[in-house]
């Protein structure tokens, strides 16, 4: 019986065969743009960070990186030797970075819990202004922060540099937090408050790790958002230095090969992390396949 079931089958899909490959030419290019398109649109995104990580990889003669010479790996091995300004320059970038991640994650994290699960007075206007250092240009943002820290009388240097990173970076974790918290099952909170658990426990056992794909996606565009950040760091920077800034003083005088290596180490680091938010995204929904709606609601 089972055989000729498929016997059956394999015919009706050879009969339909030629009315399928029979489909107007029209229908089939129409079909083939948005695939192509795509390809194109990768092809351009990606581009330069192929050219920067082979360029790594040019053996070249003087200070100017941009004709290919020869391969070598060279670059590699003194990636961290050869240019000391720019090892300086790194360290204060990666510092900032981290200060400002931990800070505007915990500070958004919190503003997007209260604008997602209370109301209160000013919630309205509040969520107008998050998007407005989103939508501000980067050149207003950096010169009203430079005349802020000029008006109270601070010295430009580290200091204004991960106040202003941290400024920026509240906003893109907030919107990324509350699109995280706005798919949220609160019957789980309720279930684990009916088990006797009080609010601290159940943030902290139920909440928590549910907003958590939320909140390390959000650290991670920070980060990434902080450690190359330019425009506003040249208003607030002063006499510092940090890696995107010694990389344009580097530019007008020849780009040594370690900026792409360098480069190309960031970039190592940034898609690891997220093929850790993806393994996270992966392993949640494996988790709520495999326990059902049913069985999730009341654990």
């Amino acid at each position: 019986m089972a055989g000729a079931t498929a016997r059956a089958e394999a015919s009706a899909v050879r009969a339909d065969a030629p009315h399928r490959a029979r489909r107007p030419l029209g229908r089939r290019i129409g079909e083939a743009i948005l695939p192509i398109f795509t390809a194109l649109v990768v092809a351009y995104l990606f581009l330069p960070i192929v050219v920067m990580i082979a360029f790594g990889f040019n053996d070249n003669v003087g200070r100017f990186n941009f004709t290919w010479q020869g391969f070598t790996l060279e670059h590699y091995a003194t990636v961290f030797s050869s240019q000391p300004r720019m090892n300086q320059a790194l360290v204060l970038s990666f510092t900032v970075a981290v200060i400002s991640t931990v800070v505007a994650t915990t500070l958004g994290t919190l503003i997007g819990l209260a604008l997602a699960r209370y109301e209160f007075r000013g919630r309205g206007p509040l969520n107008l202004l998050i998007f407005l250092p989103i939508a501000s240009p980067e050149v207003v943002l950096g010169a009203s922060l430079l005349a802020l820290f000029v008006s109270v009388g601070m010295s430009l240097g580290l200091v204004t540099i991960v106040i202003a990173h941290i400024m920026f970076n509240i906003s893109f974790v907030v919107v990324t937090v509350r699109a995280r918290i706005a798919g949220f099952n609160r019957s789980l909170e309720e279930a684990a408050m009916d088990l006797g658990a009080d609010e601290m426990t159940t943030f902290r056992k139920v909440t928590f790790p549910l907003i958590f794909p939320g909140i390390l996606a959000a650290a991670l565009l920070a980060f990434a958002l902080s450690i190359d950040d330019f425009v506003i760091t040249q208003f607030t920077a002063g006499q510092t230095v940090t890696f995107p800034l010694w990389v344009y003083g580097a530019s007008r005088i020849g780009v040594p090969p370690q900026v792409n290596v360098m480069g190309t180490i960031i970039f190592a680091v940034a898609l690891l992390g997220i093929l850790l938010w993806s393994l996270l995204q992966r392993r949640e929904r494996t988790l709520r396949a495999g326990t059902g709606p049913g069985v999730g609601a009341g654990s």
